[in-house]
């Protein structure tokens, strides 16, 4: 949106004077025309007047042709601003409803005037994005509220459960296990929605330090122990040493994000291949699982914000880790890339500069 406004504003004085140019010809054009079609009805009206005196001829045919020539010029100026003034008009009537929310109006390119028509075109083109923003804003918030809704609602309904006093100590800690677990979840969701807010206002990064970056790769696999522990998973580790300077903080969160989604998705007792190498100045790191697969569908929307493209683990995330894990790879000036088949397992591809 900004760079059409922008685009816009730019081109307002070389617009200005192609409008001036523009007016002149049309002026010039009314006067060619005035003069033709005055030209023939004075023809006709000197075969109707021949009564007239050779001394009054002059004086009548002057007035006569003072009277039809602004007739004539008054009416095809009239057509012509008519022509010029109307894609104007619509596009400030459509100004008025964009400032009322509505981005639904499009304009017709006139194809009369050039400049008119680059008008029309960056009013589109600004009313589409801001469309498209607008729904993304009511898309985050039903998202948003439904995210936070839903542990709330269960935090509540389980708080209730443990006042019953005829309720067993099983059910009991399971409650406040389930309570546990959902604050968490509410504290987790709370702080991807910080950082993400934080990093997509960020256009640097701060505090960079060099560290190994297979070290920390390792580090976050440690870090997932319980998890993938928990599921008898192994791993199958074929990596570099790779010194590399960045904010190493903000990068362990790519690594924990996509580690434990693959732990997350694979079935009990596979394995996890995780490889990093380098070509060149190109730094390549793949996280490859045996889990379920994604189908395209939800590789074209994996990191959007909220999605969840399995609703059976939905419960387990918010749908704003890997928004997270892209927005932190953009930073450091890499990409990141999915490879997938639904029921073969998923590779995460991220591929970083050597000097970020």
């Amino acid at each position: 949106m900004k760079k059409h406004l922008i685009s816009a504003l730019r081109s307002e004085r070389r617009r200005n004077y192609t409008m001036n140019a523009s007016i002149v010809s049309a002026v010039f054009m009314i006067m060619i025309w005035a003069g033709l079609l005055t030209g023939f009805i004075m023809i006709g009206i000197k075969r109707c007047l021949h009564f007239l005196s050779p001394l009054q001829m002059p004086f009548v045919f002057l007035i006569v042709g003072l009277v039809v020539s602004v007739i004539i010029g008054t009416c095809i100026s009239a057509a012509v601003a008519s022509k010029i003034v109307r894609p104007v008009r619509e596009v400030k009537k459509a100004m008025h409803r964009v400032e009322k929310g509505d981005f639904s109006q499009r304009l017709e390119v006139t194809g009369f005037n050039g400049e008119i028509d680059e008008l029309i075109e960056s009013y589109n083109k600004m009313a589409q994005e801001l469309g498209g923003i607008e729904m993304f804003r009511e898309n985050f918030i039903n998202s948003f509220s439904h995210e936070f809704k839903t542990p709330i609602v269960s935090i509540q309904g389980f708080a209730k459960q443990l006042k019953k006093e005829n309720l067993s100590e099983e059910k009991k800690q399971e409650y406040i296990d389930i309570i546990i677990s959902e604050s968490r979840r509410l504290t987790n969701l709370s702080s991807n929605i910080l950082m993400l807010s934080k990093l997509e206002n960020q256009q640097i990064i701060t505090d960079k330090t060099s560290f190994s970056l297979d070290e920390q790769i390792r580090n976050c696999i440690l870090l997932l122990e319980k998890q993938w522990t928990a599921k008898d998973i192994s791993f199958d580790i074929d990596m570099q040493e790779i010194q590399y300077t960045t904010n190493a903080e903000m990068l362990s969160q790519v690594w924990v994000n996509i580690i434990g989604n693959a732990i997350k998705f694979s079935p009990e007792g596979s394995s996890i291949r995780v490889k990093l190498f380098k070509e060149g100045d190109v730094i390549t790191a793949e996280i490859t699982d045996r889990g379920i697969g994604m189908d395209q569908q939800t590789i074209s929307h994996i990191f959007e914000r909220f999605y969840q493209g399995d609703r059976a683990h939905a419960s387990e995330g918010n749908g704003l880790g890997l928004p997270l894990v892209k927005r932190i790879v953009e930073l450091c000036n890499g990409n990141i890339r999915v490879e997938s088949q639904y029921g073969k397992g998923t590779n995460f591809i991220v591929t970083l500069p050597e000097n970020g």
